[in-house]
């Protein structure tokens, strides 16, 4: 499961997110799932972030493993990453990974994720993040399939 704080907004970044969800799909059970943005207008930053956390957490099933995307967390090679998603398949176990919106993602998110990893060294925005996280779930597939798309 992906869940995902807003919908892409450009036209041209969400034809991409959406290959690359459904390349995705053909290796691991994939659902998307997007949380509405908080309203910037009148509202703190934080507030934001808490609303849009709120969110996510309620659509992440209560017995997945969650990993947060944030640009503080563990720094993986794809075979590293490739690693961490056929291992929670071979627990039978959900995976959840949640992405937060354009202020990030509120303390409770991190302490819900049993792990958070970095999509960049960099921040990006969370449209951006999303379309790396879709490709690397496709190239995580052809990894453990030993595919010829990851070289």
């Amino acid at each position: 499961m992906v869940a995902v704080v807003g919908k892409p907004r450009d036209r041209h970044l969400a034809a991409a997110i959406d290959e690359y969800e459904t390349r995705a799909a053909r290796y691991w059970p994939l659902d998307v799932v997007e949380v509405r943005e908080a309203s910037g207008r009148g509202v703190s930053a934080a507030d934001a972030r808490t609303r849009e956390g709120a969110r996510l957490l309620e659509r992440v099933p209560e017995a997945a493993l969650v990993i947060a995307c944030d640009e503080r967390g563990d720094e993986l090679t794809s075979a590293e990453f490739a690693r961490v998603v056929s291992g929670a398949r071979e627990r039978a176990q959900d995976v959840a990974f949640v992405i937060g919106g354009a202020y990030g993602l509120p303390d409770e998110v991190r302490t819900r994720a049993s792990r958070a990893i970095q999509l960049a060294p960099f921040t990006l925005p969370h449209e951006l993040a999303r379309l790396v996280l879709a490709e690397q779930l496709y190239r995580a597939g052809t990894i453990v399939r030993g595919e010829p798309y990851h070289k």
